[in-house]
Formats: C-alpha cells, sequence, structure tokens
C-alpha cells in the first residue's frame, strides 16, 4: 500500500514527534525537566558532574603533595614510623591505617549490598545496611581523629614538624582532612536516605534511584582513600 506523501507545506509525520533542533529543543528539554543526558536521570547525572570536578580537587591536592615531597631538601619522615602504634609492647607500622583502610573497604561491599536490595523494593535491608555503611565511615573517621591527636601530642602542625620535612604537616592536615570531610558527609547523608528509606519515602515517590545516586557518592570516597593510602602512606 502506497504511503501518503505529504503536500507541500504539510509536516511530515516524524517532523510532527521529533523534538525541537538546536538550542531552543536543548532549553525546551532541560525546562521541562527531562533526562538531558539520554537514559541518566537528572540525580545521577549531576552527582557524576559533581565527583568529576572533585576528582579534580584531590588530583591537584595529591600532585601538590608530590611535588612538595621531590623538591623539598629535608629529610621526609618514614611513614611506616610516623603512624607506626605500640602494642603489647611491640611496635608495628601502619597498623592503624590498614585497619582503616579494610574497614573503608568492608562499606562498599555494604553499599553495594544496600544497592541491591534498594532495587528489590526490600526496604528494611536497605536501611539496615546503608546504616551499616554509615557505622564504617563513623568508625574510620574517629579513628582518623585518633591519628591527628597523636600526630599533635607528639609535635606535628601544619606549618612545622619535629621529625623532618616541615611540608609533611601541611600536606598531612590537608589532604587527611579533606577527606575525612567527604566522609563525614558521606555518613550525613547514607544517614539521612537510609531513614527516608525505612520511613518508605521512596516507596511511595516509587523510585529508589537515590540510594544508587549516594552509593556512587560512597564508592568515589573510598575510592580516592586508596590513592590517598598509596601514596602518602605507602610512598
Amino acid at each position: 500500500m502506497a504511503s501518503h506523501a505529504p503536500t507541500p507545506g504539510e509536516p511530515s509525520p516524524s517532523a510532527l514527534s521529533s523534538p525541537a533542533a538546536g538550542w531552543q529543543g536543548i532549553a525546551g528539554d532541560w525546562a521541562s525537566d527531562k533526562d538531558a543526558f539520554k537514559q541518566v536521570p537528572w540525580g545521577k547525572a549531576m552527582m557524576w558532574i559533581f565527583l568529576l570536578s572533585d576528582t579534580f580537587v584531590f588530583t591537584c591536592f595529591l600532585t601538590g603533595y608530590m611535588s612538595v615531597r621531590i623538591s623539598t631538601t629535608v629529610p621526609w619522615p618514614n611513614p611506616s614510623e610516623v603512624f607506626a602504634l605500640t602494642i603489647g609492647g611491640t611496635e608495628i607500622p601502619l597498623i592503624l591505617i590498614a585497619i582503616m583502610t579494610f574497614v573503608l573497604i568492608s562499606s562498599s561491599g555494604t553499599m553495594a549490598m544496600a544497592v541491591n536490595f534498594a532495587y528489590r523494593r526490600d526496604r528494611r535491608r536497605t536501611a539496615a545496611l546503608m546504616l551499616a555503611t554509615a557505622a564504617f565511615g563513623l568508625t574510620f573517621v574517629g579513628m582518623q581523629a585518633f591519628e591527628w591527636s597523636k600526630l599533635i601530642a607528639e609535635g606535628v602542625r601544619p606549618w612545622a614538624n619535629p621529625m623532618g620535612a616541615a611540608q609533611f604537616g601541611a600536606s598531612f592536615f590537608m589532604i587527611t582532612g579533606f577527606h575525612g570531610l567527604h566522609v563525614s558527609i558521606g555518613v550525613l547523608y547514607l544517614s539521612i536516605v537510609a531513614l527516608k528509606v525505612l520511613r518508605g519515602d521512596y516507596e511511595r515517590a516509587g523510585n529508589y534511584q537515590i540510594v544508587e545516586i549516594a552509593g556512587l557518592y560512597w564508592h568515589f570516597v573510598d575510592l580516592v582513600w586508596v590513592f590517598i593510602f598509596a601514596f602518602f602512606y605507602l610512598w
């Protein structure tokens, strides 16, 4: 059967169904709260953009730290000695840092399971796993506070360091402090989302995607710690 050819001046069916082209179409899509990046929802797209910008910040911090460490003429403190703890009369290097790393990596596992149960609409397990993740994060921050207190008691300051290069204190407090701030914000963020999940707010909305978005943030925080651990504590 022959298809109907549009008469002159009559818009084609494809033109009727397709969105407006050019800047007008882009403005229309964004203004109508549509998915601006094909199938990526607003919340996830904005989180990825935020994480990308945060990646640049952490990259600058770590690059600056490496530049300072390479260029300083004063001996850099040995991390195995600076971050050692004496347990039972034996000095164990990096034991606290190893535990902190294990705690944070474990929290990635509980967060991944929380996302899995969220898409199964299992509110209780999702909330429980998110709160467990937040508890891991709180434990990490507590151990980091202990680490800070120990170094401050030993005389390390952002402007001075009795164990070697003065830049050590500035690098340590800047990098670990900025990361610790991210973990603290993540703990608050996950706790709020977990309570809303338990209350059934997202069940009524029919969308648990906020759990996955929170998971993106938390996995990013964990990944950044892996680089800090490698460059600052092992190098």
